[in-house]
């Protein structure tokens, strides 16, 4: 494919949808750098390769370094993927307080504290992206389970849309992905899709979200998700 002479940040890259994306923009010509809080040997074994390099989200002085390392490089766009599920089918008043807690740490305000540190380098039309769920719409929230979850991915709009209204002036847009249910260590062997489905589609929303501004929340097939 021709190169796109395009860059993107994918934080959380390891394995799952993180690595999914990387194989898919690496194979759509797009430069990568992708990282991971620790050895990510099928990463680093992809082909082509990315550039790799380590950060924890929820260390706010590993992501000034990280940010300190990458002065000076734009990226199109800011991707932060990484989450979790710790406990997620414990009712939250019947689960352990700072098992609830770390979740919401992880997916909702590292998230945005990351993307408020490389907001200076996402370059003009570009992107900030952060992985939501359909889980996160109250909207649709009918039938409960998975709250702290649910209550986490929800928090995540949230902020993202805060964010998104504080940077209104800069010339980057704001994207919330719903990937779908996947077939991941996540998703679980019962999931609708593979994450090869999920990660093409994501990716393909992405370049056509490229040069919008505001906040948009979407699924893998581009389709709005309610709030």
């Amino acid at each position: 494919m021709a190169k796109q002479n395009r860059t993107a940040l994918l934080v959380g890259a390891s394995r799952g949808l993180g690595l999914g994306l990387a194989r898919v923009f690496l194979a759509r010509g797009w430069d990568v750098l992708a990282t991971a809080r620790g050895p990510a040997p099928a990463l680093e074994a992809l082909d082509p390769a990315p550039r790799v390099m380590r950060v924890d989200i929820d260390d706010d002085a590993a992501v000034a370094d990280l940010r300190r390392r990458l002065a000076g490089e734009r990226f199109d766009v800011v991707f932060v993927v990484a989450g979790v599920a710790h406990d997620a089918q414990v009712p939250v008043p019947l689960g352990d307080r700072a098992t609830a807690l770390k979740v919401y740490e992880t997916n909702a305000l590292s998230p945005v504290r990351f993307a408020e540190a490389f907001a200076p380098q996402v370059a003009a039309g570009g992107l900030v992206v952060l992985m939501s769920s359909v889980l996160g719409s109250v909207a649709l929230n009918e039938g409960g389970t998975w709250e702290s979850y649910r209550a986490s991915k929800a928090a995540l709009n949230t902020l993202a849309r805060s964010f998104e209204a504080r940077h209104r002036e800069a010339p980057f847009g704001v994207l919330l992905m719903h990937p779908g249910w996947v077939r991941t260590e996540m998703g679980g062997p019962e999931a609708d899709i593979d994450v090869a489905t999920s990660t093409e589609g994501m990716a393909s929303v992405v370049e056509r979200q490229l040069g919008r501004r505001g906040c948009a929340y979407l699924d893998y097939t581009g389709e709005t998700v309610p709030w």
